[in-house]
């Protein structure tokens, strides 16, 4: 598997974490020249130590260090395999948020999960209708405006309103709990789907790394996976449809920012996706940064503040603006995955994250939580 693939990729500043098997748990990495460093020390046990660091990439850069092997041999070992180094997500304490609808274009397709209450027969007749009614004249609205409140009685009128795009277009944001510290999938890993699911997809995103003080300081990429029929049902089961075994999957790596990558990059970002299925199927997929309604520095306000802490600090998906429509099984049916489809997400700059969907009751059990980390660090004597 190649983490990255693009050039450009190679230059940048990447932390991450591995699982070490002479340690019996995680070590914090970062790339040199082709190789994996394990740069783990007592003044910076985890990546979460490393982000709330005044330079994060400067630390990482002169960072000493000992070889563990190339990095693409790293990354060919199969995640679960405890006697082999493999790569893990890249965050640990750091919780794991989420922000919805934050495309204006995917906010029809959240409407059509809504009106057909997770059936996808009825989404093709609903869609045509919704997408009559907006179009893509939401495009451009910006979120929170004189505009978009003007927006928001036009829709209202039309018997199309939608809590999805109250948040959509609202002035507050729709940030959600993702995943549990510690619980998110690497790269190669397995990723789960909650069985009693039928209608369900991949979600492409940029993730920030966000420090204890609400500072911006890396990205990767991640994959938040999406039940389109449970959410569709009610908005109050999204914890149901968004956190479950092995739902959520985050990386390769974080790319920290520096004199060659900022926030800049990641507003300019372009993801390309591909699902490979067992049944020879593919779907090509794509999410520009460029057209996202509400920009990262606002996003991360609105979850991080006076009014909510993160002591540990914060990664946190951007949206997308990815939602399929093609057909895989029969005309009008939409897109839903099939056990063993292999899920690409890659941008250039920030690498590439493979992962292979299962059931989230055939996926291994999470069981390295806080208290294990914690012990282990301090038989390891780093903390």
């Amino acid at each position: 598997m190649t983490f990255f693939p693009h050039e450009q990729d190679r230059d940048g500043v990447f932390v991450g974490r591995i699982w070490s098997p002479a340690s019996e748990g995680p070590s914090v990495v970062t790339i040199r020249d082709g190789m994996v460093l394990d740069i783990t020390s007592k003044a910076a046990p985890l990546v979460s130590d490393i982000c709330d660091m005044e330079d994060p990439a400067a630390y990482v850069r002169d960072a000493k260090g000992v070889i563990v092997g190339a990095l693409d041999e790293i990354a060919a070992n199969r995640p679960g395999d405890l006697s082999r180094s493999h790569f893990l997500a890249p965050c640990d304490l750091q919780a794991v948020k989420a922000c919805g609808v934050t495309f204006a274009s995917s906010m029809v397709e959240r409407v059509i999960e809504e009106k057909a209450a997770g059936d996808p027969a009825k989404a093709l007749n609903i869609r045509n209708r919704v997408g009559n009614a907006i179009g893509v004249s939401l495009r451009d609205v910006q979120a929170g405006s004189e505009e978009a409140a003007k927006v928001k009685e036009a829709l209202i009128a039309e018997g199309l309103w939608s809590q999805y795009l109250e948040v959509g277009i609202g002035p507050d944001a729709e940030v959600f709990s993702k995943a549990q510290a510690l619980s998110s999938m690497g790269p190669g890993a397995d990723v789960g789907l909650h069985p009693i699911s039928r209608w369900n997809n991949p979600e492409p995103e940029i993730v920030l790394a966000v420090s204890s003080r609400g500072r911006i300081v890396g990205a990767t990429l991640g994959n938040d996976v999406n039940l389109r029929d449970v959410e569709g049902r009610s908005a109050l089961l999204l914890s149901k449809a968004k956190d479950n075994n092995a739902s959520c999957a985050i990386g390769p790596m974080f790319r920290l920012f520096d004199g060659s990558f900022s926030l800049d990059d990641v507003r300019a970002a372009e993801l390309e996706l591909t699902v490979t299925g067992e049944d020879g199927f593919v779907l090509d997929g794509h999410s520009s940064m460029k057209e996202i309604s509400r920009d990262p520095e606002d996003l991360v306000a609105q979850a991080i503040g006076r009014h909510h802490q993160y002591p540990d600090g914060l990664v946190l998906f951007l949206g997308t603006l990815f939602a399929p429509t093609k057909d895989r099984d029969e005309p009008g049916g939409g897109f839903t995955h099939k056990l063993g489809d292999v899920v690409r997400i890659s941008a250039p700059g920030f690498g590439c994250l493979e992962n292979t969907v299962r059931l989230s009751t055939e996926c291994p059990e999470w069981t390295f939580g806080a208290r294990v980390l914690m012990r282990n660090l301090a038989g390891r004597n780093l903390l």
